[in-house]
This record gives structure tokens, C-alpha cells and sequence, in this order.
């Protein structure tokens, strides 16, 4: 029996890659740009923390420099009611004979009160409320 060889010659070529065709950069440009763009980013975010600090720099300084007048013009406000509050006092108390109006600290020095009284922000009594308890104290009154 004649055993199979192969042609003279050879075989072909066996084609086991892809014939795709190329597009595209090659993948180090790929790597550079996206290196750019990130220095870019880094430079920019950089340059905003900077101005951040700045901006809190001047934020800060700005306080410094008007406490002392912030303060001073609280400090007037404190005495101008203190001085309401005794010129009140001594017209509440002007017929009671031996009173002397004066501190309660027994000094004439000026204390800064501890605390401070405000008005509520909301009335305790509604309007209609009110209205209605005038209407309703109108009524015994004239019955009386």
C-alpha cells in the first residue's frame, strides 16, 4: 500500500488570525492623554483648595478685625438698657420715701447682665382667643 504524503511543496498557510483591521491609537497614546487630563484635573482641584483656604483666611481675619466693634456696640446697647431700666425704676419707686436707686451690686461699676429677656416669638394668646376673652369680660362687666 502507497502511503498518503503531502504535495510537493507544502501545504498553504494556515490562517489562524483575525483580519481585523486597525483603528484606533496605539494604547501608550491612550495612556498619555489620560495622564494629561488628570494633571489637568489635579491642577485645577489644586488651585480650588488653595482659593478655599484663602477665602477662609479672609473669613477669619475679617472676624478678628470686628469683634472689638461688634463688641463695644453690644456693650453700648447693654448700658443704654441698663439706664432705661433705672430711669423705670426710679419713676415706679419715685413715692416710696427712704428708697435709693442704685445697683444691686452695690457698686457703681457696670456689670453686664447674665442673661437676657426677649419677647416670644409667638403670642401666648391667639387674637381670636383674645377676642373672644374681651368679649366674654365685656359682658360680666356690664352685667355687674
Amino acid at each position: 500500500m502507497v502511503q498518503d504524503l503531502p504535495p510537493t511543496g507544502g501545504y498553504g498557510p494556515i490562517q489562524y488570525r483575525r483580519n481585523v483591521p486597525f483603528r484606533g491609537f496605539r494604547p501608550s497614546y491612550y495612556i498619555y492623554g489620560m495622564g494629561a487630563i488628570c494633571a489637568f484635573g489635579f491642577y485645577v482641584a489644586i488651585g480650588g483648595i488653595k482659593e478655599r483656604r484663602e477665602m477662609a483666611r479672609e473669613k477669619i481675619w475679617t472676624r478678628i478685625h470686628l469683634t472689638p466693634m461688634l463688641q463695644a456696640e453690644a456693650d453700648r446697647d447693654d448700658v443704654r438698657r441698663a439706664w432705661a431700666n433705672e430711669a423705670r425704676e426710679r419713676e415706679l419707686m419715685k413715692d416710696v420715701k427712704g428708697w435709693e436707686g442704685g445697683s444691686v451690686y452695690h457698686s457703681n461699676r457696670f456689670i453686664r447682665p447674665t442673661y437676657t429677656v426677649t419677647p416670644p416669638k409667638e403670642s401666648i394668646i391667639r387674637e381670636k382667643d383674645l377676642a373672644r376673652i374681651a368679649a366674654e369680660n365685656e359682658g360680666t362687666n356690664t352685667a355687674a
